[in-house]
C-alpha cells in the first residue's frame, strides 16, 4: 500500500470548484500573492505552479484565452518567449539549476491539465534530481513550500517589472 503524507491538498480538495477557465480567474482577480502570479506582462503574465513536478516549476500564459500558438498574435507569442527568458534569468540567479525542461501541452492527448488555455511550463532541473522515487513508485518530491518558493522568487521578478534588471 502507497501512503504519500500531503495535508495541503485537503483545502483544494474541499474547495468550491470555481465555473470557468483557471487561468483567466486567476489573472482577473487582484491577488497576485494568493494565486501565485509572480510577474504580469503587458499580454502574459507568470505563475507558480500550483502542482509543480519540481520547486521553482513556472508557467507563462497569455491572458488571451486560446488553445493553442497558431491563434495567437505575434506580439503575445513574442512577448511569451521574452517573458519566459526572464524566467529562465530569475530562475537560474535563484535556484542555480543545471538545466531545464521547457514545453507546451497541446490538447488532453498531450497531457494538458488545462487544454483550452495555452501555457509554456518552465522546470528547473538539477544533475541528481531524478531519484528512484520518481522511478519506482511515480512520486515527486518537493523540497520547497509554494509560499517559500514565491517569496524567493518574487523580489527577482519585481526587477524586471521595474526595469532595473542587470
Amino acid at each position: 500500500m502507497k501512503r504519500i503524507w500531503s495535508p495541503w491538498r485537503i483545502e483544494y480538495i474541499r474547495q468550491e470548484k470555481p465555473q470557468g477557465c483557471i487561468f483567466c480567474l486567476k489573472a482577473a482577480e487582484n491577488q497576485d500573492r494568493k494565486n501565485l502570479i509572480l510577474y504580469r506582462g503587458k499580454l502574459c503574465y507568470v505563475m507558480l505552479n500550483r502542482y509543480p513536478y519540481t520547486n521553482g516549476h513556472l508557467m507563462v500564459i497569455p491572458y488571451e484565452h486560446v488553445d493553442s500558438p497558431t491563434k495567437l498574435p505575434p506580439e503575445t507569442l513574442t512577448e511569451m518567449m521574452l517573458t519566459m527568458n526572464i524566467c529562465l534569468q530569475v530562475l537560474q540567479k535563484a535556484m542555480n539549476p543545471d538545466g531545464f525542461n521547457i514545453g507546451i501541452n497541446l490538447g488532453a492527448a498531450a497531457g494538458a491539465g488545462i487544454k483550452d488555455h495555452l501555457h509554456i511550463h518552465i522546470v528547473p532541473r538539477w544533475i541528481g534530481d531524478t531519484n528512484f522515487m520518481p522511478v519506482l513508485d511515480d512520486t515527486r518530491i518537493i523540497v520547497e513550500a509554494l509560499d517559500e518558493c514565491y517569496n524567493q522568487l518574487e523580489p527577482l521578478f519585481a526587477e524586471y517589472s521595474s526595469g532595473s534588471q542587470e
